[in-house]
């Protein structure tokens, strides 16, 4: 102290100089110790918690998929709950509270979790799994955001004292990010081998079998004709002006894969974003029974009208649909929903009623930005689930405005549905003149009529030809009909 007191001011400075290099050298090389490595407690209990509800099921296997390890997880607690539901699932026991303790108790490991009333807490902590996929994103940016911290903390080490060369040096830096980024993405490159036997295969039966029906059946024989049916991986979108039957045409596309000529049943979801399973269960059985819907409503149906309903109710009771009813859905519920359903029914087809009904996840980007995100979300899932996806759509009012037929231009609130979709629907009335006069006398007069002719207008299709088919619309079955060749309904 009396040296520092009794030394000039320029040695001052120096000596500070010095203290204040040393210091920033020092927090340059040294993790700073009071700082928490990223985590986030919520989503790791929100992750094992969806596990549990479903009995490890497919959230566990999308884990697995995703290359989760007990490491992914921050706390302990959660590193062994994780690799006992693993090692739980390996043997095939079932995953539920009580499998989980007996099983942490067989190794000494329950009261280190906090015992079976954390379990039961962990349970507690959500409702509804739905959101288990997002849960995984966050538990695994977390954990390589610590790897990174980690690994990056001991390449300075490194360097500040190199015991080896600088080549050997940077090649085992290098080695040790490229294996954070190699286990964060997912292996999904495959050898051409495997799809090019599947495609002899293809062309092989399509060889025998000339004509046929590849896809889910569309129910229409013209349809069909063009596009072989609905294929896996396949977005399907159905668009149309309010009033011009897209439920309805749905409805029948699902009929064709219930009840499909020469063929089983095909299972089928169906998320009904607008109408009650009540009011779409009415119309079912209607359309196929050939009951008009409104004699129904009104109470004046004979009794054998009600007995071909009953016959129909039978064939539905037996029949592989499934319909989820609740509004207000954003995309990852309904992603996750399909994903279980399609993992516990072998589910072949889904159809979505209507794609502008789905609820964004994030309200500060734009509805034409939500939309969007849904559309493409609804792609992956068709390649993901290798299941066609039949989405509804809304039609802006362009060209109602312009007395036209419709565009796939005229989607509404986002471009890049038409981008997203492999095929594009469109329905319209049937337009026999081109003088705007006529055909606005052609709308005020099937206004008064039962049956009215629709043009289903094949817009887009990636691995076929476009071009429109006839159909007729039966307002009082609420169904569509191929055309007799003689004029009288199919």
């Amino acid at each position: 102290m009396r040296d520092f007191l009794m030394s000039s001011p320029a040695e001052k400075r120096i000596s500070s100089k010095r203290a204040s290099r040393k210091t920033a050298d020092s927090s340059a090389v040294s993790p700073v110790v009071d700082r928490v490595p990223p985590h986030n407690i919520d989503a790791e209990q929100g992750l094992l918690a969806s596990c549990i509800l479903e009995g490890g099921g497919d959230v566990l296997s999308q884990c697995m998929a995703r290359k989760l390890r007990p490491e992914y997880f921050f706390t302990i607690a959660h590193q062994l709950i994780f690799q006992t539901m693993v090692e739980l699932n390996t043997k095939g026991v079932g995953i539920d509270e009580i499998t989980l303790s007996e099983a942490l108790r067989a190794v000494n490991a329950l009261e280190s979790v906090g015992g079976a009333a954390y379990l039961n807490e962990l349970t507690n902590r959500i409702e509804v799994t739905a959101h288990a996929a997002h849960w995984m994103e966050i538990v695994r940016e977390k954990y390589f955001l610590r790897k990174l911290i980690s690994t990056a903390t001991a390449t300075v080490e490194r360097a500040y004292r190199p015991d080896d060369e600088l080549d050997h040096m940077l090649d085992s830096v290098e080695k040790s990010f490229f294996e954070i980024s190699q286990d964060r993405i997912t292996d999904s490159a495959q050898h051409i081998q495997g799809p090019v036997g599947e495609a002899l295969e293809m062309m092989n039966f399509l060889q025998e079998n000339k004509g046929a029906v590849t896809g889910v059946p569309t129910g229409f024989a013209d349809l069909d004709k063009m596009c072989f049916g609905f294929h896996p991986g396949q977005m399907i979108v159905v668009a149309a002006r309010p009033g011009m039957g897209k439920t309805s045409i749905a409805l029948n596309f699902i009929e064709g894969a219930l009840f499909p000529k020469r063929r089983d049943p095909i299972p089928t979801l169906m998320f009904s974003l607008e109408m009650p399973s009540r009011e779409l269960a009415m119309r079912l059985l209607c359309s196929r029974s050939r009951v008009d819907l409104r004699r129904v409503r009104e109470g004046f149906v004979d009794r054998s009208q009600l007995e071909h309903i009953a016959d129909t109710a039978k064939e539905y009771h037996k029949s592989p649909l499934y319909i989820d009813d609740q509004g207000g859905q954003n995309i990852l519920e309904i992603r996750a929903k399909s994903r279980r359903l399609v993992q516990q029914h072998k589910i072949g087809l889904i159809v979505i009623d209507y794609l502008q009904l789905i609820n964004g996840t994030d309200n500060s980007v734009s509805r034409e930005q939500q939309i969007a995100e849904a559309s493409r979300s609804i792609k992956a899932m068709a390649k993901e689930f290798g299941l066609p996806i039949v989405a509804l759509a809304q039609l802006n009012r362009k060209s109602e405005d312009e007395n036209r037929a419709p565009r796939i231009s005229d989607l509404r609130e986002s471009g890049s549905i038409e981008q997203d979709a492999d095929m594009v629907l469109l329905i319209d009335k049937k337009r026999r003149g081109s003088r705007a006069s006529k055909e606005r006398e052609e709308g005020d007069a099937e206004d008064y009529s039962p049956v009215v002719d629709r043009e289903l207008i094949i817009a887009k299709q990636r691995n076929g030809p476009t071009g429109e088919i006839h159909l007729l619309f039966n307002r009082s079955l609420t169904r569509f009909e191929s055309p007799a060749p003689h004029g009288q309904n199919a």
